[in-house]
């Protein structure tokens, strides 16, 4: 009885020792993946930006850059976001459109930044571009339209660069899926509330838009985000009822001289 209770407790430890080294063989595959995907998107967003610093005119002028931050900083303290993760330039071009690039890359036309009338609608399209990196959109989008293989030779430098070119174009000139986009919506709007940020003009501006049905090709952000006044009004009727408490982030006559700087580049 005795070595039959033994024999008993040395097989349900063997099949605990066996399952407890096949589950960390299995943590350590799903880590090691983890990791190369990271590495992945690392290389990508910065191959990406190094291509678009070559080849476009980056905004370098400290106080349009102090002052992009200073509408920004609202937005990540009050969501928990890091502001020095985010990588942050400002491009000029008449294009209105900003994007998301891989590695947390976040890349804003001087186009967008004039045709905002308000701070708030600026902000609000900052918002859904960080919701997208915050909630990995890029790298999913990237994944289902390219593959992930066609990712890996793109960040190792395959084809002399023409990948990475192909993978800049399906980001800046092509949509997410509308799942991903209601949710970088709503998150950028919830992102402005607890800021203290007022959503309607980021509404109004995706209205604004949609007004002209034949887009002009300058709309680059409304036109690579479809149903921009189904979005508008989704967005009106999230915040309806709500008891918001609203504070500019920069007084009119400081947002009036940023836009008029981007303006005399």
């Amino acid at each position: 009885m005795k070595n039959t209770v033994i024999q008993g407790l040395v097989i349900l430890l063997s099949f605990f020792l066996i399952w407890f080294g096949f589950s960390q063989l299995d943590y350590m595959k799903f880590f090691k993946i983890k990791e190369r995907t990271l590495n992945v998107e690392n290389k990508l967003g910065d191959l990406i930006w190094d291509q678009i610093s070559r080849t476009e005119d980056v905004v370098l002028n400290d106080s349009i850059t102090k002052t992009l931050d200073s509408l920004l900083l609202p937005i990540c303290n009050a969501n928990g976001i890091e502001r020095d993760s985010l990588k942050v330039h400002i491009v000029k071009k008449d294009e209105i459109n900003a994007f998301a690039l891989p590695n947390k890359h976040l890349v804003v036309y001087t186009g967008l930044i004039i045709d905002c009338k308000k701070q708030e609608a600026l902000q609000g399209v900052l918002g859904h571009e960080i919701a997208h990196i915050e909630n990995n959109h890029v790298m999913k989008k990237l994944s289902k339209e390219l593959g992930f293989s066609v990712l890996m030779t793109a960040a190792s430098g395959g084809k002399g660069g023409q990948m990475i070119r192909e993978v800049f174009k399906t980001l800046s000139s092509s949509a997410y899926d509308r799942t991903l986009e209601k949710e970088a919506d709503m998150t950028s709007v919830d992102y402005m509330i607890k800021a203290n940020i007022d959503p309607k003009p980021m509404a109004d501006f995706m209205y604004k838009m949609a007004l002209d049905n034949q887009m002009p090709k300058g709309l680059a952000w409304i036109s690579t985000h479809p149903d921009s006044e189904e979005r508008a009004k989704y967005i009106l009727e999230y915040i309806k009822g709500k008891k918001l408490t609203i504070k500019p982030t920069l007084i009119e006559k400081d947002w009036n001289h940023f836009q008029e700087q981007v303006k005399d580049l």
